[in-house]
């Protein structure tokens, strides 16, 4: 099973993930690429620390929106919304092929993932601006409208599952606005072993959910987030279940 985090996510003085922390503990880093967090120093520092650690470099695109940390809508032109996501891939490779490495995969962040997982024409911007950096391999939710659309047009994609999210019983995640969306310590641990181990969450309502997955998330905002990813490798070591990265 994969492991990944949100990486690089501050600007300028400002810093909210651990990514040295983070980096010894996950396999794929979603490198904020400065749209919602990241800036030049900031894309650089990660991509060069990843690629030393071994691990895999993504870029995590999403709306221009600084100021509300990529979690509001915002009405995009699908021409102008591919463009973006093209940019924000080219920006990392940048640092990424300058580290020796190079942007594996593409990740969407925030409402940007939640939009494009159900908008067929969001969707389709963002696997237009995906294609046209050269990037090959997508991570979503499976079952969503991006997997559908992403796998037509002949990405590859990973199925994602989150460990620190709360899931409705149709498999889609808990709003962050409502209560119970963010899941505690030993919920999030005991959750990532239950989806590595049976494919399997237990739904907000207490009903048991599948989900598909090749790698969980853990997001790397989180104040437990360092924690979090410890526990969740120890425990899946427990289970003899290797965390490595996506074949």
């Amino acid at each position: 099973m994969d492991l990944n985090a949100d990486l690089g996510e501050g600007f300028g003085r400002w810093v909210l993930t651990d990514d040295v922390a983070l980096l010894s503990i996950v396999t794929s880093a979603n490198v904020a690429c400065g749209f919602h967090a990241g800036d030049p120093a900031t894309l650089r520092r990660v991509t060069a620390l990843a690629a030393a650690d071994g691990v895999r470099i993504g870029a995590q695109v999403s709306y221009r929106d600084l100021a509300g940390f990529g979690r509001r809508e915002i009405e995009v032109p699908p021409e102008e919304l591919a463009a973006e996501v093209a940019y924000q891939i080219g920006a990392l490779r940048v640092f990424a092929q300058a580290a020796g490495s190079d942007v594996a995969y593409v990740k969407p962040h925030g409402a940007l993932y939640h939009r494009a997982g159900r908008d067929p024409v969001q969707a389709a911007a963002v696997i237009e601006g995906v294609q046209l950096a050269g990037v090959d391999t997508l991570l979503t939710q499976r079952g969503s409208t991006l997997d559908l659309l992403a796998t037509e047009a002949g990405l590859r994609v990973v199925g994602e599952a989150f460990a620190d999210r709360a899931y409705l019983p149709d498999g889609h995640l808990v709003p962050r606005d409502l209560p119970g969306a963010l899941l505690g310590l030993s919920e999030a641990v005991a959750q990532a072993v239950s989806l590595a181990a049976d494919g399997v969450v237990t739904a907000i309502d207490g009903t048991l959910t599948t989900v598909a997955a090749e790698t969980i998330c853990v997001h790397g905002d989180g104040p437990d987030a360092v924690a979090v990813a410890a526990l969740i490798r120890a425990a899946l070591f427990e289970r003899d279940i290797n965390v490595e990265a996506f074949s």
